[in-house]
């Protein structure tokens, strides 16, 4: 990323104000930070500009921990509580100093300092300059040292509660990836709709080389693909690559008992990219969508404008949804803690509380119920979260065995017939094998494949 000009003294450059923003707002509210930095006015930067936003927003989240770390020692008073605009200024000005090599120190000051005037804190601007003076004059002094990130300044990125229960459910090698993975960029993935596409995303400039799993995938390397006609129309979308392969997981659940699936239920519906993989492989069904935000569903209405009258949408909680026996197949993608998205979703793990997953438990054992009651008898239920945590994967899937007649389907069997239709490379179906748990659902841990962290099984009404 190449250094910006020296702006005049005043100056706060787009990306730097944009970036404060975004984070000011995760700060004070319940948005997401992968929402916010596709905003219109983050839509409105130049390329550069929008890459050294992105950059500042993800980075000062991913390192939020360890910045304050750094910070609050060299306050005059470390334990005084800090306007949120001071703060945000702070972590910003201290993340480009520790981990952006290629920022000029007078810039990362400078307008961090600036950002905390233009925010009404002219009183605080004297500290902050001060704050980040010592703090440069500490990296300068470890000119010529060894400064790698160390597996331990990954874990020490999270809270040490998470990373404890990681240990615990398995083990600290995989714990230890596990905050790798949330200290890194996520790849752009997306799904094409043919080769034509990818050779037209290649007269524009983007750059894609192939997906670890499925044919349909490629992973971005180079040039804006959010720019081309391609993704205007939809004919390339972006989409993590283990949210598609739980896309392909269901789609081929709903056939593999033997009966083309027919009718379809998508409980959990929004943004859609799972709904559009359903009804890609299941051309003649009918689906309904539900999503229980009145904004959500308008969106994923006009994400799937293409599927015309296919598609029924319905303002519905997917917890209270009462419709018994009509539908061959459900897919309960269930709102959860995100656990293992914290490379894509950082702010997360400085929200999250540990009695937090008990209660996402309870809604998604009400969601869980919901869909065994409303698939046929041999109808199937496909239950998937971005969840780590095993009070929201293998407690809820027990819990809705427990509840109903029902079994589990081991995901082996859809492994088997993605791998036979050409629906996931060749190498991909032997190592999918290995992360099959003992109860036959699939754990995609985060990094495994370059995905996010992703949980999915498979149970049958059996009566």
């Amino acid at each position: 990323m190449p250094p910006p000009k020296r702006r005049k003294s005043g100056a706060i450059s787009p990306a730097r104000r944009a970036a404060f923003d975004v984070l000011l707002a995760v700060e004070r509210g319940p948005g997401h930070s992968d929402e916010l930095l596709r905003g219109s006015a983050m839509d409105a930067l130049a390329q550069a500009d929008r890459n050294l936003a992105t950059a500042l927003v993800l980075g000062v989240l991913r390192w939020q921990i360890s910045l304050d770390e750094r910070i609050r020692p060299l306050l005059k008073r470390p334990g005084a509580r800090l306007d949120a605009e001071v703060l945000i200024a702070l972590r910003m000005g201290a993340f480009q100093l520790l981990y952006l090599d290629r920022i000029p120190a007078h810039a990362a000051i400078d307008e961090s300092v600036e950002l905390a005037k233009r925010a009404g804190h002219r009183f605080a601007a004297g500290m902050v300059n001060a704050v980040l003076r010592s703090l440069a004059r500490g990296v300068a002094a470890r000119d010529g040292e060894d400064l790698r990130v160390l597996e331990e300044d990954f874990a020490a990125a999270h809270p040490a509660w998470m990373v404890q229960r990681w240990e615990r459910s398995f083990g600290a090698e995989a714990a230890c990836a596990i905050c790798r993975h949330g200290q890194q960029a996520p790849r752009i993935a997306v799904r094409l709709k043919d080769a034509q596409t990818e050779e037209e995303l290649a007269a524009a400039g983007v750059r894609l080389e192939p997906g670890a799993l499925l044919l349909s995938a490629r992973i971005v390397t180079a040039g804006d693909v959010t720019a081309t006609a391609a993704f205007r129309e939809g004919r390339v979308r972006i989409q993590d690559e283990g949210s598609q392969l739980i896309g392909e997981i269901a789609a081929c659940a709903g056939g593999a008992s033997g009966r083309r699936a027919e009718q379809i239920l998508d409980l959990c519906a929004a943004p859609g990219g799972k709904t559009l993989v359903l009804a890609e492989r299941n051309p003649e069904a009918r689906i309904v969508a539900c999503e229980a935000s009145p904004a959500r569903l308008a969106a994923l209405r006009e994400r799937l404008a293409t599927l015309e009258s296919r598609v029924e949408y319905r303002l519905a909680d997917a917890a209270s949804f009462d419709e018994s026996g009509k539908f061959d197949l459900a897919l309960a993608d269930v709102p959860c803690s995100g656990t293992g998205t914290l490379g894509r979703n950082p702010e997360i793990r400085h929200r999250l509380r540990e009695q937090d997953f008990s209660r996402q438990a309870e809604r998604q054992r009400s969601i869980l119920r919901a869909a065994l009651r409303a698939v046929r008898e041999g109808g199937r239920v496909v239950y998937s979260t971005c969840s780590l945590e095993p009070e929201e994967n293998e407690q809820v899937v027990h819990a809705g065995l427990a509840e109903n007649a029902a079994r589990i389907i081991p995901v082996h069997e859809c492994i088997e017939m993605l791998e036979r239709t050409g629906v996931l490379l060749a190498s991909a179906a032997e190592r999918l094998r290995s992360c099959i748990t003992p109860q036959g659902a699939l754990r995609l841990m985060p990094g495994t494949f370059g995905t996010d962290g992703f949980y999915v099984g498979i149970i049958e009404r059996t009566a």
